[in-house]
């Protein structure tokens, strides 16, 4: 076994001892159903030896050794099943466990992280990989386990019946073992390949159920069934190679090495019965203890297949729960304990940002946002409008410089003070499974039925909620498909109200709504920034021309800023955008 295998099976070990005490009391059972299923045989060979050769038939011996034979039949099934329904729980107890584990880091990974990462190979390592890790816990914990017990039960018992061949028999068990060894060292690199594709798999299916609408408008099945294809024949081929190798190392070995151990033991008792008689209950014994060695063999050589692909899945779980890419978290700053936003003022100071590492998108940017004030930043599409949000909202760690929040380091504001004082109304609406006072409430306890109303009327969404079917407890389908654009984002403007934010920020929050709907909102956008200090980023100018500064950027950098009057006598970057606005505005209404 490699070394990495070796530490993730001692990792996934380590989750048993919370469950110590179910797991001896399993234990226990299945030692006592194993003593019960090897102590047959020697049952069966008392009767053939001691009574049935010599003609010695005594009614009540026989009865009693028929009964006891029975009892030995029953007990044995009755705590094979206890032993299968403790070992089960214990499985699926900490597969529950990893599940929750895994989840919880998931929602503390960085944007970078899922920049990066497919969503659909997040999800195969959720769920396919977890459910993997579910067998091996199944075949270490119980068939490995007893089989081998039950397999050192079988060889005390042929060392009862008779000690020189039983040592000859053990020489069957290195052949196994290197069989074993043989199969997973081939395995392993198969089965990597199987769950990354199957994770490429599930990143395909993701993206292409997502972007259905798109696929077809633009009339691209069969290209994306050719990409879904060729991924599907990857899987296939390392599955089928993967086939050819249990078809061999398997079953069809393991038989060999069976037909080897039999003929073994007639030749022995033929050799034994030409000097002396053999008894035949022995004979009887052994031949059946063979089989019943073989067939956990078989059963452990078959389960190896299942143990390799738990391995191999848990292998990429715990790649997952080690991940560094944390956001970004609290810093000790000296003299600060656990700071709150009071008045809400924003400093970014020589602040330069990268997504990749190797291109800015950010260069340098200073900027100044007084409590209660609106700052707009506009600028073509890449010019890094969104970043600066991003940053403000501590989704990605800065690069160079730092940002400032009421004069202390954006580093030392813990998580839930920046989510409860910083309301987001992002460029795309989304909307969860669940209904409308949920999706508005978000689970938050401080929110209240009627504050939900109230957030509600402020946004002006109560008119089209009224007309629902079942109101505010309409029942919201994924991501709010049943909903207009202009619909999801009013939702998302009073999700954002209702917490009471002190600074707000409007991430081209009109872009989803329509030009006679964002009219009647601005006053709305109004009410909402009075007394709050708001980010507003806007590709519409004409949404804008009423804050306080206008910040325009141009591929990271500030090139201009002022009030949108100082903007137009400058007839700079800010002006020709206006300019062009305009014009396409009359080439509309024309």
């Amino acid at each position: 076994m490699g070394t990495s295998q070796s530490k993730v099976i001692k990792r996934l070990l380590l989750y048993v001892r919370p469950h110590s005490k179910k797991l001896i009391h399993a234990f226990i059972i299945l030692f006592l159903a194993t003593a019960a299923d090897v102590a047959g045989p020697l049952i069966i060979r008392v009767f053939i030896d001691h009574y049935l050769t010599p003609r010695i038939l005594e009614p009540v011996t026989l009865f009693l050794l028929g009964a006891g034979y029975i009892a030995l039949f029953v007990l044995s099934s009755v705590l094979q099943y206890c032993q299968l329904i403790s070992f089960n729980t214990i499985a699926l107890e900490i597969i529950h466990q990893i599940r929750v584990e895994i989840f919880s880091k998931v929602q503390y990974l960085s944007l970078r992280y899922f920049d990066q990462t497919p969503a659909g190979v997040l999800v195969s390592k959720i769920t396919n990989d977890t459910e993997a890790i579910k067998e091996l816990y199944l075949s270490v914990l119980s068939t490995y386990v007893q089989n081998i017990l039950f397999l050192f039960g079988i060889f005390v018992a042929m060392f009862i019946l008779d000690f020189r061949f039983a040592i000859f028999c053990l020489i069957f068990i290195p052949l196994i073992l290197l069989l074993m060894g043989t199969y997973r060292t081939l395995s392993t690199r198969l089965y990597r390949i199987l769950r990354k594709e199957l994770g490429h798999l599930n990143a395909k299916l993701n993206e292409t159920l997502q972007g259905m609408s798109i696929i077809q408008a633009m009339n691209q099945e069969k290209r994306f069934r050719e990409e879904f294809g060729h991924i599907n024949e990857r899987y296939y081929q390392a599955a089928f190679s993967n086939i050819k190798l249990d078809s061999f190392l398997t079953r069809p070995a393991v038989d060999i090495i069976y037909t080897l151990a039999f003929a073994a033991v007639l030749s022995y008792f033929g050799v034994q019965s030409l000097a002396a008689f053999a008894d035949i209950g022995v004979l009887y014994a052994f031949i059946n203890y063979l089989d019943r060695f073989f067939e956990p063999v078989n059963t452990m050589m078959m389960r190896l297949s299942q143990l390799q692909q738990s391995v191999i899945a848990a292998e990429r779980v715990f790649e997952l729960l080690d991940e560094e890419n944390m956001a970004s978290r609290v810093k000790e700053i000296e003299g600060v304990s656990m700071p709150e936003i009071n008045k809400g003022k924003i400093e970014f100071r020589n602040v330069s940002f990268s997504y990749d590492g190797v291109t800015e998108v950010l260069k340098n940017i200073s900027l100044t946002v007084e409590p209660g004030q609106t700052v707009a930043l506009v600028g073509h599409t890449g010019s890094g409008k969104s970043t600066i949000s991003s940053l403000l909202l501590r989704f990605y760690p800065v690069s160079n410089g730092e940002i400032l929040m009421d004069g202390i380091p954006l580093e030392a504001y813990s998580e839930s003070e920046l989510r409860e004082k910083i309301g987001l109304v992002a460029q795309d609406p989304f909307l969860f499974v669940g209904s409308v006072k949920e999706n508005i409430r978000m689970k938050r306890p401080q929110i209240t039925l009627e504050q939900v109303c109230e957030a509600a009327r402020f946004v002006q969404a109560d008119e089209f909620i009224a007309k629902l079917p079942d109101g505010y407890s309409e029942a919201v389908g994924e991501r709010g498909a049943t909903f207009s654009s202009g619909q999801r984002q009013l939702l998302c403007f009073a999700r954002t109200i209702a917490g009471k934010p002190k600074i707000l920020i409007l991430d081209e929050a009109t872009a989803s709504v329509d030009t006679e709907t964002e009219t009647s909102i601005q006053t709305v956008l109004k009410k909402m920034r009075q007394n709050r200090t708001t980010l507003a980023i806007a590709h519409r100018l004409s949404t804008i021309q009423d804050a306080d500064l206008i910040l325009v950027l141009n591929h990271g950098q500030i090139v201009e800023r002022g009030t949108h009057k100082q903007l137009i006598e400058q007839r700079g970057l800010y002006y020709k955008m206006f300019l062009l606005q305009q014009n396409r505005g009359k080439l509309m209404s024309c």
